[in-house]
């Protein structure tokens, strides 16, 4: 499809872009029209933005939860519960930590005793099913056929807690793969043109379907795909593979030698690394096996929620780059300035300190734990605001352009330069409604105009 971009802002100046075969042809003034014409009326046109580290499949399956992440007590969760209508299952998600710390099945059943549910809390790493959904789920496997991800008691008996077992879960459900058509239009609206699924469980079968969602449309961004274990891409490039994601816990850590061991076979294989790092003790191990095993460019550490000062120069001798989230201070932030010691808040999600001292930097959503929007992120980068106002880290604040760079650079170099609208180009681009100052002034997806992937429209707003 040929099209021409007319009077649109691009480094200050007002131009016309000319896009055919899917890229950017021409750049100039006054340029001729024989094609189709978008007028820009002055508006930044900025490269699409990419989203480096989120979980597709987990993200649209949120549309059909009961959120409950306001939750105060159990009775509030009956109260939510007791809405859903229906005999099947339920999948609740974004338990507050304070309930699901201590919640088993007993407490489940208290509330929902006759119906199946299961529920995620806010890190994602732990569901909790009550009886009817456990004798689901367990019923025809011996107890020793259990995983460890299956929490027991004392007596050998589920708890009715599962951690980290979302692989094994999956496999014991019957469901029906969610819709990507909505979560891909929604993000087209948000300015986004290229995805990183980090789901340390993509397997082949999961990404048959996110790449059948890509040829159709219904996900029409680049993507490109982490995995615990082996993976290729279709020769249509319906997909990428990138790094492999390695998910760790401080409460149970791999043997070292064993983490050193995975890093060292992914790089073997040709492949870069992306660690799970969200606490110090995380990080520190992480830090120690990258430095036994090698690091290679393209290494990254996934969210950094919480880095020390003294390991800022060991991620940056070691080349490795850092993708986070700053919209969970948007989401959480006046929790962690209530839960997290005084002296350690500095060290949340940082971003200018890492920028200052080299580090390679990208933003990302982790959705569905943390907002989809990454204006919201970008807004909160710049401000570092919870949602009482209150500030989290007023050092790691960052310039408007440096808050839209952490969303610019290719999928397969987080962090490096951000990409620019030249000729020759691939016409991933956002169109705005407003020059790129006033729009970074106060960022809000509600600027962004037009959305299209190698020249195909994927949002218009009227």
């Amino acid at each position: 499809m040929r099209m021409l971009l007319r009077s649109v802002a691009l480094d200050g100046d007002l131009v016309d872009v000319r896009i055919a075969d899917g890229r950017i042809a021409q750049i100039g003034r006054g340029l001729s029209a024989h094609e189709v014409i978008v007028d820009g009326d002055g508006g930044a046109l900025i490269p699409g933005l990419a989203d480096h580290h989120l979980h597709i499949l987990a993200t649209a399956a949120r549309r059909s939860s009961v959120v409950i992440d306001d939750v105060v007590g159990m009775d509030d969760i009956a109260v939510r519960l007791a809405k859903v209508e229906g005999k099947g299952w339920i999948r609740a998600v974004d338990c507050p930590a304070t309930l699901a710390d201590t919640m088993t099945c007993d407490d489940l059943d208290a509330i929902l005793p006759d119906r199946p549910l299961r529920m995620q809390d806010q890190t994602g790493a732990l569901w909790l099913l009550n009886g009817v959904a456990l004798d689901r789920v367990l019923g025809g496997i011996d107890a020793d056929g259990w995983p460890a991800s299956v929490e027991r008691d004392g007596a050998g008996r589920p708890t009715g807690r599962i951690w980290r077992g979302d692989d094994w879960l999956r496999g014991r459900l019957v469901a029906e793969p969610p819709d990507l058509a909505p979560l891909g239009r929604e993000l087209a609206r948000y300015g986004v043109t290229a995805l990183a699924d980090a789901s340390v469980s993509n397997d082949p079968q999961s990404a048959m379907l996110l790449a059948h969602a890509v040829r159709t449309g219904a996900l029409p961004q680049k993507l490109m795909l982490m995995s615990g274990g082996p993976l290729e891409a279709p020769a249509d490039l319906a997909f990428t593979v990138g790094p492999v994601k390695i998910l760790i816990d401080a409460s149970a850590l791999p043997p070292f030698d064993i983490m050193v061991a995975k890093i060292a076979d992914a790089h073997e294989n040709g492949r870069m690394v992306a660690v799970h790092c969200v606490t110090a003790t995380e990080l520190a191990f992480t830090l120690a096996a990258f430095a036994e095993a090698g690091c290679r460019d393209g290494d990254r550490i996934e969210h950094g929620s919480v880095i020390p000062p003294d390991a800022i120069g060991a991620i940056r001798d070691a080349g490795l780059r850092v993708v986070t989230q700053t919209g969970f201070i948007a989401a959480r932030g006046d929790r962690y300035l209530r839960d997290v010691a005084t002296q350690d808040q500095p060290d949340l999600y940082r971003a200018a300190s890492l920028l200052r001292a080299g580090v390679r930097v990208a933003g990302s959503s982790d959705a569905p734990y943390g907002p989809l929007d990454p204006w919201i992120s970008m807004a909160t980068s710049i401000d570092r605001r919870a949602p009482s106002g209150a500030v989290v880290g007023a050092k790691e604040t960052l310039t408007p352009i440096a808050a839209l760079d952490r969303y610019l650079s290719p999928l397969d170099d987080p962090g490096g330069a951000p990409r620019h609208i030249a000729i020759g180009e691939p016409a991933d681009l956002c169109l705005l409604d407003r020059p790129l100052d006033r729009a970074l002034a106060a960022p809000s997806s509600t600027c962004v105009k037009m959305t299209m992937r190698d020249g195909r429209i994927l949002y218009h707003r009227a």
